[in-house]
């Protein structure tokens, strides 16, 4: 018969077992799934040795069991197999975390991670298209796709890149489209995005402010704003001045990071938030005339350290 103090020293062991944000995270990914300690890490961003000790914390208090499969060690946790109070225990915990930031994240690059596992298991397609990859990277090069998807664009097309930065897009749109408008706010870029682009005569740089743009109100046809509204201190206003430039049925584009808990990656980023939440930009394209808003997470790149990302769109409506 177990004694209520042992009932107490079992409950504080739970507590104190699960009073972790990393073995929160892991517990939520061993509920559904079976895992490894080299999926673990890919979806945590975090390195095996952190990974490794946490498993053993959680292993140690009988959160997640372990077995053998080769060379690999997979996890998982089965709600049914833990006892009473600490089923309620952890229960309450899921319940708590639900819908945060890191959950989402962690989500997004586990159902990348199992997408890549599933193509794995088709041996025979899987060698043939890694060799394939492989080969034609090693002939060809990888530009020739790029060149491909960008040779549908009209040629006729005014498109304004804000936030322009070094002037990557701005370089890589310049041959396809009629005139490429790059605006930034930092000399340096634009120094650097002068230089990349010197051999275009269809690209205009402009210094400026994305709250303010140097731009004439319905002059173009698209505007893209890639990895730059987690730096703007008024994205409502951005949002709005990428609207007003559009010309009617002209498609705004913002490519930039789903909300995450990272402070540390946002401070060495030099960003302003940490992240943005869809609703919210869904919410502030609309108000500023952009209809058939849609917008759609990106699956993260493997061995990519950022948080992820999303792709929204947005048509001007007719002013």
């Amino acid at each position: 018969m177990v004694t209520s103090a042992a009932q107490s020293d079992r409950l504080l062991a739970w507590m104190s077992s699960l009073a972790d944000a990393t073995r929160l995270r892991l517990l939520r990914l061993l509920e559904r799934h079976e895992l490894g300690v080299v999926d673990l890490c890919d979806v945590l961003q975090l390195p095996q040795s952190t990974v490794s000790r946490h498993l053993k914390v959680l292993g140690d208090h009988h959160w997640v069991r372990s077995r053998r499969e080769g060379t690999t060690h997979l996890y998982r946790t089965i709600l049914d197999e833990l006892e009473p109070a600490a089923r309620k225990l952890w229960l309450l915990a899921r319940e708590q975390t639900d819908g945060s930031s890191a959950a989402r994240q962690d989500k997004l690059r586990l159902e990348r991670r199992l997408r890549e596992r599933k193509v794995d298991s088709q041996t025979f397609f899987a060698g043939a298209a890694a060799e394939w990859d492989h080969l034609r990277r090693e002939l060809y090069g990888e530009r020739f796709s790029t060149a491909a998807m960008l040779s549908l664009l009209d040629s006729d097309l005014v498109i304004a890149d804000l936030g322009c930065g070094s002037g990557n897009l701005v370089a890589e749109l310049a041959p396809s489209v009629k005139r490429v408008i790059g605006v930034d706010n930092s000399p340096a870029m634009l120094k650097a995005a002068k230089h990349r682009t010197a051999g275009f005569s269809s690209v205009d740089l402009r210094r400026g402010d994305l709250a303010k743009l140097p731009i004439e109100s319905a002059s173009c046809d698209a505007a893209l704003m890639v990895l730059v509204l987690t730096y703007v201190a008024q994205p409502k206003a951005a949002v709005a001045e990428m609207a007003r430039i559009l010309k009617p049925n002209g498609r705004g584009v913002i490519v930039d990071l789903l909300p995450h808990d990272r402070d540390d990656f946002r401070r060495q980023l030099g960003q302003m938030s940490l992240g943005l939440e869809p609703l919210k930009l869904e919410k502030m394209m609309d108000d500023a005339g952009l209809s058939n808003v849609k917008i759609d997470s990106l699956p993260p790149e493997p061995n990519v350290k950022g948080p992820a990302l999303f792709l929204s769109l947005g048509i001007r409506t007719e002013i």
